[in-house]
C-alpha cells in the first residue's frame, strides 16, 4: 500500500510501525508535524503511544532515555537549535548508553527559513561519537526509523536521525508496510550512574564501539556506489536530499558515492578518489563531510564544495547551484516574478500582542534609556514596523536573563518580553536568577495559552504561570494580570508604569487567548454542536 506524506509524516509513521513506544518533543519548526502526525494516528491512539508535548527538548530527550531504560523504544524530536538545549543529556546518553532503541530526530533548517541559524546537526552525532542516518527520501525517511531502533539497540547507542527543511515538508509516495509490535516491559539490570570512575569505563566502551558503527555505515544500503558515466573523472559525494539534486542534474550518469549513514565509509571514499581525477561534495547544510573527506585524502587531493566556493558556502542547496557545480546548464522553470511588493510578515490583526506593544512603547516613551529585550515567538515580530520594540532576539529564554545582565549594568528601564511556552521552556530559571539577586527588570509574559507561532500546540505553562512566578519567588503584589484589549489601554499602561517604577522583580502577563486558535476552537465547538442535534 503505498500513501502520500510529507517527509515528517513518513518518520512518524515510520516510527510507529517500528514498534514506537513514546515521542518527546517540543514544537520547532521544521520538525513539529512529526509528533502532530503521531497525536492524530488511530494506530498510536490505539496502543496508547505516549506523544504529549514536553516542556523543553531536555526534558524531552531525558524522558526519552528513561523509556528507553524501561526496554521501549522512544523517539525524540526538535528542530537544530533544540540540539543546543538538550546538548547535556543527548551527549551523556552516548557514554550511559541505551537499553531500548532510542532515535534523536534533528531538522536542520538550511538558509534559516524560521531559525537563528544554520547549525548542522551531523556535528553534534560526530561530537558525541554516535551512528547518524540522513535519508535522500521520504521513503528512506519512513524505511530508516526501522533501521534505526535496530542499529540502536545492536549498538546499545543512540541513533541521530538528520533531515533538512525541503524533505520534511515536501510530499511523495511511501511503500507502507505491516506495523511491528511494541517491545514489552524489559528494565535495564545495569546501573547508569555516571560517577567519574563509572564514566571513564563507559567512555572506553564507547571509543571501542567505533569500528562497528564505521562498519555498520560501510555495509549499509542506504550508501552506495552508482559507477555509470564512461569518461567523466569527476566523482560526486551526495548526501541526504543533495542525492536527489545531483542525479536530477545528471540522470543516470556520473561516479557517486549516496552517503545517507554515518560515520563515513573512509574506505569507500577512497576508492572514489583512487578512480577520480577529483570529488565535489554535494550536502545541504555546512561542510561537515566535506571537511572530514579532507582529513581522509588528504590536503593535495582536489576537492570541490562548499569550502571552495563550488557550491555556496550559505543557505539550501538547489538543482540549479548543484548543476552549476556539476558544469550543467540549466535555465529556470519560471519567469521570475516582476513587480511584486515585499510583504514583510507581521502580527494578525487582532492580536494581543499587538495590544501588548503598543502599551509598551507609550510607556516607556517617557524614559529616555529604556529596552525591551525579545524572545522566540511570534511575538518577536513586535521588532518589526510597526512596533520596532525590541532590541534583541538571541535565543530561547534569553529576554529575562539579558535583562537582567543589563539592569546589573546599570541600564533602567530594563523590560524583558516572552511568551508563555517560551517561558516555560527555559524562560524560569532566568526569572529565579533575577529574583534572586533582586534584579531591576520587569518581565512582560505574553500568554496566548498556545505555542502560536508553530500551529497552536499545548503549551506547558497555560493557567500556571501566575503559581509558577510566586514559586519562583516573585512578590504577590508584583505579579499583574491584564487582558489585552484596546479598551483596556487606560489600565495596562498604568500598570505597567507602576511596575516599571518598582525598583526589584515584577512580572505583568497580558492574557487573551491566540485569535488562531480561538477560531479553531470556536469551529470546533460549531461542529460539535451540530453533531449534537
Amino acid at each position: 500500500m503505498k500513501r502520500l506524506l510529507l517527509g515528517d509524516e513518513a518518520i512518524a509513521l515510520g516510527a510507529i510501525h517500528a514498534g514506537l513506544s513514546g515521542v518527546y518533543a517540543y514544537p520547532g519548526t521544521p520538525s513539529t508535524e512529526i509528533t502532530e502526525f503521531i497525536q492524530a494516528d488511530p494506530l498510536a491512539r490505539q496502543r496508547g503511544i505516549h506523544s504529549r508535548w514536553c516542556s523543553n527538548e531536555k526534558t524531552a530527550m531525558e524522558a526519552a532515555l528513561g523509556m528507553s531504560y524501561a526496554g521501549k523504544r522512544a523517539l525524540v524530536c526538535m528542530k537544530h537549535v533544540g540540539m543546543n538545549v538538550c546538548a547535556d543529556a543527548f551527549v551523556n546518553s552516548a557514554i550511559t548508553g541505551v537499553h531500548g532503541g532510542l532515535v534523536v530526530l534533528a531538522a536542520d533548517d538550511p538558509s534559516m527559513h524560521s531559525s537563528q541559524n544554520e547549525q548542522d546537526s551531523r556535528f553534534y552525532a560526530k561530537f558525541a561519537m554516535v551512528p547518524a542516518m540522513e535519508p535522500s527520501s521520504q521513503q528512506e525517511a519512513y524505511d530508516m526509523m526501522a533501521a534505526a531502533f535496530e542499529l540502536s539497540e545492536t549498538l546499545r547507542e543512540p541513533v541521530v536521525m538528520r533531515v533538512v527543511t525541503r524533505l520534511a515538508h515536501s510530499r511523495a509516495a511511501v511503500e507502507i508496510t505491516e506495523p511491528m509490535d511494541e517491545k514489552p516491559l524489559d528494565v535495564c539490570t545495569e546501573r547508569w550512574v555516571l560517577l567519574p570512575g563509572i564514566a571513564r569505563k563507559r567512555y572506553a566502551s564507547l571509543i571501542e564501539k567505533q569500528p562497528l558503527m564505521e562498519q555498520a555505515a560501510a555495509q549499509s544500503p542506504y550508501n552506495r556506489r552508482e559507477t555509470c558515466a564512461a569518461g567523466s573523472k569527476l566523482g560526486i559525494v551526495a548526501c541526504g536530499i543533495a542525492y536527489n539534486y545531483v542525479k536530477e542534474a545528471i540522470g543516470e550518469g556520473g561516479n557517486i558515492l549516496k552517503v545517507s549513514q554515518y560515520p563515513l565509509p573512509a574506505d569507500e571514499i577512497r576508492r572514489l578518489a583512487d578512480e577520480n581525477d577529483a570529488i565535489l561534495v554535494a550536502e545541504d547544510g555546512q561542510p561537515v563531510v566535506e571537511e572530514q573527506i579532507r582529513g581522509i585524502l588528504g590536503a593535495g587531493y582536489p576537492l570541490k564544495g562548499r569550502l571552495t566556493g563550488d557550491l555556496p558556502r550559505t543557505g539550501e542547496l538547489t538543482p540549479d547551484n548543484v548543476a552549476q557545480a556539476l558544469g550543467v546548464s540549466t535555465a529556470p522553470a519560471f519567469p521570475s516574478a516582476q513587480h511584486v511588493a515585499a510583504r514583510p510578515p507581521q502580527l494578525c490583526q487582532g492580536c494581543g500582542h499587538r495590544d501588548v506593544y503598543t502599551a509598551l512603547n507609550q510607556v516607556l516613551s517617557a524614559y529616555p534609556d529604556y529596552r525591551i529585550f525579545g524572545d522566540i515567538g511570534c511575538y518577536t515580530l513586535g521588532a518589526l514596523p510597526p512596533f520596532k520594540a525590541l532590541a534583541s532576539c538571541v535565543d530561547m529564554g534569553a529576554s529575562i536573563t539579558m535583562a537582567k545582565g543589563a539592569a546589573d549594568a546599570g541600564l533602567f528601564p530594563s523590560v524583558a518580553v516572552i511568551g508563555d511556552s517560551t517561558f516555560t521552556h527555559s524562560g524560569m530559571t532566568g526569572l529565579l536568577d533575577a529574583v534572586n539577586d533582586k534584579s531591576n527588570i520587569t518581565v512582560v509574559i505574553s500568554d496566548n495559552l498556545t505555542t502560536g507561532m508553530t500551529g497552536g500546540q499545548d503549551s506547558a505553562g497555560t493557567h500556571k504561570l501566575e503559581a509558577i512566578c510566586l514559586g519562583l519567588g516573585v512578590e504577590p503584589e508584583h505579579v499583574r494580570t491584564v487582558v489585552p484589549l484596546p479598551k483596556n489601554m487606560p489600565e495596562i499602561t498604568r500598570i505597567l508604569k507602576e511596575e516599571i517604577d518598582y525598583p526589584g522583580v515584577s512580572v505583568i502577563i497580558p492574557r487573551r487567548e491566540c485569535i488562531q486558535t480561538a477560531a479553531r476552537h470556536a469551529r470546533e465547538a460549531r461542529k460539535q454542536k451540530e453533531e449534537n442535534k
